[in-house]
């Protein structure tokens, strides 16, 4: 056997030592606590959801059920929770792809089509995100109370469909779009709405995933506007629905009602966190390729 040190045999490369700046080292250690922060009320949810009632008010801290249960789950759909959980789907889902469409056309419109006012409608169009919503309910109410449009998915889709932020994401996109692609189209015969449809926007497909998931979670979060405009057991969302189970007050009876409502946000959370998670890699390109040209 040849020794390590005998010639004609090749020295083995020092080994590579792994080394963290002190400033990298608190990035990570500020990173960790930020995630234990994010995840510790959810682990907590979930953990009461499966918790007996006797043992969700104790004087120490349990993380862990002692004892699994299923009894707050079943309580939660002894409700009709697959009809709330399809109401919240094809409301979620149609007016998040009625956003992205609209955005993307009246974002491409801002960034490349030349026409009088141009700027100062886009400064009115973001001068909108500063009213507050409560200020335009009321009136909002009203004027779909009188055209009979409530009760219906379309009083729950219509007013999410114009979305400002969808507008002022795509602007941005296609304003770092390089333009020779787009002429090149045109070039070819092609119009400005095949240019749209056939060049824009398939690249941008990163804004469209970002403003997807952020538009997503905001029309499955919504509560307000669908309290308001469901009459009736049968068309109520998710969220709504599940405010049915909001613990009571007065001590036996909130205690009983922590459980299924744990329940019930861990069935209306699951939804819109399993998107994120599936598309999340997506949503950062989209979110770092949007950039702040302006």
């Amino acid at each position: 056997m040849v020794s390590a040190g005998a010639p004609g045999t090749a020295a083995a490369p020092p080994r590579a030592r792994w080394r963290v700046s002190p400033v990298v080292a608190v990035l990570w250690a500020l990173g960790m606590l930020v995630v234990v922060a994010w995840a510790a009320p959810f682990v907590w949810m979930v953990s009461t959801s499966l918790k007996q009632p006797g043992d969700i008010m104790t004087p120490t801290i349990e993380w862990l059920p002692r004892r699994v249960t299923s009894e707050n789950y079943a309580k939660v759909f002894a409700q009709p929770v697959l009809r709330w959980l399809v109401n919240s789907l094809i409301v979620a889902t149609t007016a998040t792809a009625l956003s992205l469409i609209s955005g993307a056309m009246a974002g491409y419109a801002f960034a490349r089509l030349q026409f009088p006012g141009r700027g100062v409608l886009f400064f009115l169009v973001l001068a909108t995100l500063m009213i507050p919503s409560e200020m335009t309910i009321v009136p909002l109410f009203i004027g779909f109370l009188r055209a009979d449009l409530v009760n219906n998915y379309a009083a729950f889709i219509l007013p999410s469909v114009a979305s400002v932020f969808s507008v002022y994401l795509f602007r941005q996109f296609f304003l770092s779009l390089p333009r020779e692609l787009e002429d090149a189209a045109r070039v070819d015969g092609a119009g400005r709405f095949r240019t749209f449809f056939s060049i824009a926007l398939p690249l941008a497909r990163p804004a469209v995933i970002a403003a997807a998931i952020l538009l997503f979670t905001t029309n499955w979060n919504a509560f307000l506007w669908p309290l308001l405009v469901a009459f009736t057991e049968e068309m109520k969302t998710l969220p709504v629905g599940m405010a049915t189970f909001a613990p009571g007050v007065g001590g036996q009876t909130q205690l009983q009602s922590f459980g299924p409502a744990m329940a019930a946000m861990t069935i209306l959370t699951i939804p819109s966190l399993l998107v994120f998670l599936v598309l999340q890699r997506y949503f950062i390109e989209g979110v770092i390729s949007v950039g702040i040209k302006g």
